[in-house]
């Protein structure tokens, strides 16, 4: 097993499979580098080196006290490009994850990074604020950290299986091995860090970030997303970035890049060779 450690002392596991072009991935919360299986062994058969690590309190990452925001989480992942030495990497980000690739991209990518993917990300910002009038209610996330807080492994279950991949509506058919896939990852982290990450993506406003982005940056989200609203979401992002790209996927969820990552996959491709 592969790690760092951050100048705080925080270590950072990582994966680092294959040669290439170097491609990033940055995951969701309260998951793990494991949610980017499919796409780790896509693109490490296209020929592109793949690495993934676990945010820190997150999968095998220490669970440590504190650091549990935007700015330690983009600080990590420096810490591992600088350790890789990676240079014109590709960085991709779903969900909480994008927020963290976009903050990493802006503030310590400058000479390292070629391009950007965020998918289902909540950049600019997901709290509602009187500069962000299209956004959800604190209350929605109060409520998150309630139900974390009263039973973790109920409330990951619930989510997994209803909203997340969009099991919840009408006809679809949850699939238990993909949630129990996410259970399994979110009960590995941290409940602290769990707990802290709900503020980090909810709260923290990635505007400045995406307007000082400079690199060819694809936007991708499903407008059946339940979790993060691709109005207040993507839908503004594109028109922050200097060379930013909408994909938009009818009737697709949040977990659109596991349910449907034939698709997801596809794309990004045709994006990396454009």
């Amino acid at each position: 097993m592969s790690f760092i450690t951050t100048t705080d002392g925080t270590d950072i596991f990582y994966k680092d499979w294959g040669s290439g072009p170097p491609i990033v991935f940055h995951h969701g919360w309260p998951l793990s580098g494991d949610d980017w299986d499919a796409q780790m062994l896509f693109f490490l058969g296209q020929g592109y080196r793949v690495i993934a690590h676990d945010r820190r309190g997150h999968g095998r990452s220490a669970q440590v006290d504190g650091g549990h925001d935007m700015d330690h989480y983009a600080a990590d992942v420096a810490a591992l490009a600088e350790h890789l030495d990676l240079r014109d990497a590709i960085h991709v980000g779903h969900s909480t994850g994008g927020g963290e690739a976009a903050r990493y991209v802006a503030r310590h990518g400058q000479g390292r990074v070629a391009r950007l993917v965020l998918i289902s990300a909540v950049p600019p910002q997901m709290l509602k604020t009187s500069k962000n009038p299209g956004g959800l209610p604190m209350e929605a996330f109060d409520g998150l950290r309630a139900a974390l807080a009263a039973n973790r492994s109920r409330f990951y279950r619930e989510l997994a299986s209803g909203p997340f991949y969009g099991f919840n509506r009408p006809g679809a058919t949850p699939d238990t091995a993909i949630i129990d896939n996410w259970w399994r990852q979110g009960m590995m982290g941290g409940a602290r860090a769990h707990y802290e990450g709900i503020k980090a993506f909810s709260e923290t406003d990635f505007s400045d970030d995406l307007a000082a982005i400079d690199v060819p940056t694809l936007v991708m989200h499903g407008d059946d997303d339940q979790v993060v609203p691709i109005a207040d979401s993507a839908l503004l992002s594109v028109k922050l970035l200097k060379r930013g790209g909408l994909k938009v996927y009818p009737g697709l969820s949040h977990g659109m890049l596991t349910i449907n990552a034939d698709a997801i996959d596809r794309d990004m491709l045709a994006f990396f060779r454009s």
